[in-house]
């Protein structure tokens, strides 16, 4: 079955993958959106494993400050090259994670980074780390998927390195 180019560009704008992985997601779910979608999530998170080994010594520090000024934020977001690390879609992506952090006040980046005593007392701390935390701004999304997305969508390997939340009082 062929699909036109507007389904074609429909999905890629959604998705934000590339023209030919939406039409391959689109030919393999049979014209169905719902289950493209799915497929291209998918191997998102496949592209973000592979390419997870990779150094990522590049990026950029983002801050935020919330209104009213009670609370700021600083992080740290990796990339592997200068190039990505001045474009578009990473410059948003480290400003969305910084409002995330401001919003949400995780504690850890990911559940390897808890400590074992804190583990002890909290089995689940889902909800104090970053990547598993639901996307403040798309909550069908975790913080992870939407950095999956990001992956799929670059080609580099991409992480948050470190972020550090201040809070008036606090």
């Amino acid at each position: 079955m062929v699909y036109s180019a507007g389904d074609i560009k429909s999905l890629r704008e959604e998705t934000g993958c590339g023209v030919i992985d939406c039409k391959k997601a689109l030919e393999e779910s049979n014209g169905n959106r719902d289950k493209a979608k799915d497929l291209l999530r998918k191997r998102g998170l496949e592209m973000a494993l592979k390419k997870s080994d990779r150094e990522a010594k590049e990026g950029r520090v983002e801050s935020y400050i919330h209104n009213g000024s009670k609370i700021g934020v600083i992080v740290e977001v990796n990339c592997e090259t200068d190039f990505v690390g001045r474009s578009e879609d990473f410059i948003k992506f480290s400003k969305d994670i910084a409002m995330h952090i401001a919003a949400m006040s995780p504690r850890y980046i990911k559940k390897e980074d808890v400590p074992a005593d804190v583990l002890a007392k909290e089995p689940d701390v889902k909800q104090y780390c970053l990547l598993q935390q639901p996307f403040v701004k798309d909550a069908s999304k975790s913080i992870q998927d939407y950095l999956n997305e990001l992956i799929a969508k670059i080609g580099e390997n991409i992480r948050v390195g470190r972020f550090v939340r201040y809070k008036v009082g606090e």
